[in-house]
């Protein structure tokens, strides 16, 4: 008779265990997409056109000016066009092509405005001015059903609102849970409408939560709350056809994803080291995600917070080693959660 000890049992019942819960998340794998050019770094906004083409906005701390540059990609990952925003800073984050006019929009966080670029050449206007001076942030931006376009301040705490054509913005939305102390030290951030269009749901990075914001029968905005907490600085976010929430979790390089109750239902992603090319392999500070196709594209700002605002961060020093940024791609899909031993 063989006889086994307690000790080998417990080590065995906690393997099995492990595996398990191992097999529960498939994070896929987060490839390289495409590389920018020279002289761009620190890719932020993204967006889609209908062609396909994958358009990002660098917000270029290592430059102490502007103007920033679009960058846009081929389906395929080829280099498109290159274009330097004119009259801009080098502090470009969130992008988006206007659904009903077409107009690319680009938030120039430097001069604390919005800007329409054209595509073609990178000249811009002025779309909109954020209010506040210095004090504003604006970050990202989503639409309406009727073309009205909402940015968030990640400073003021406030979502603010303008027409399908610009002009002044007003403050649709304003709360302390939109603002934050927290690290990094940016609130209201990435933003999106639920389907029905009837809750607007912004992530809060520094505090790591999700805000929801009932929007009432006339456009206006209701009560604010928190739709869920402990996204490891959430940033962008995008709204699926289920009302999935797709989720960059930027202070731990993956994206989370949670069903309309607030339920976590995928991790995708995970950050690889960097490579002898200065590429980091996987996700990196993850700060926007676009769908296009099958795919979710993601960009990797690799920024070091302690190189940019003096606050430490564990994926700072990975961050510090990048020379090459890069946009990562995975498989649009939410995978199967497999229970243990299945």
């Amino acid at each position: 008779m063989i006889h086994v000890s307690r000790a080998v049992i417990l080590c065995l019942m906690l393997v099995a265990l492990l595996t398990g819960v191992a097999d529960a998340w498939d994070r896929g794998h987060a490839e390289r997409f495409a590389t920018l050019p020279p002289g761009t770094a620190h890719p932020e906004g993204l967006a889609a056109d209908h062609a396909g083409n994958i358009w990002a906005a660098d917000f270029d701390v290592s430059k102490s000016s502007g103007p920033g540059d679009v960058i846009a990609f081929r389906p395929d990952g080829a280099l498109l066009r290159h274009l330097s925003v004119s009259g801009s800073s080098n502090l470009l984050l969130g992008l988006d092509f206007h659904p009903a006019t077409g107009a690319l929009l680009v938030i120039d966080f430097g001069a604390k405005n919005v800007l329409r670029v054209d595509p073609i050449s990178g000249a811009s206007t002025v779309f909109t001015t954020i209010p506040g001076g210095a004090a504003a942030g604006p970050n990202a931006l989503t639409f309406d059903a009727a073309g009205n376009v909402y940015v968030s301040d990640s400073f003021q705490g406030t979502i603010w609102r303008t027409g399908p054509t610009g002009g002044v913005s007003t403050p649709w939305a304003s709360s302390p849970l939109l603002a934050t102390t927290g690290t990094p030290p940016f609130g209201a951030n990435g933003l999106a409408f639920n389907r029905a269009r009837t809750t607007l749901f912004v992530a809060n990075t520094g505090d790591d939560t999700i805000v929801q914001i009932a929007v009432n029968p006339d456009g206006s905005a209701g009560a604010a709350s928190v739709f869920t907490n402990s996204i490891n600085g959430a940033d962008g976010l995008i709204i699926d056809d289920h009302d999935n929430l797709w989720v960059c979790a930027n202070q731990s390089d993956e994206i989370v994803v949670v069903d309309p109750t607030g339920k976590a239902i995928a991790k995708l992603g995970d950050f690889d080291g960097v490579n002898q090319r200065g590429e980091p392999i996987g996700l990196l500070f993850p700060a926007s995600l676009v769908r296009s196709g099958g795919h979710l594209y993601v960009t990797n700002l690799s920024l070091d917070l302690k190189a940019a605002i003096g606050r430490p961060a564990i994926d700072g020093p990975w961050a510090a080693q990048v020379t090459r940024h890069t946009i990562a791609r995975l498989p649009f899909r939410i995978p199967e959660v497999r229970e243990p031993n299945d």
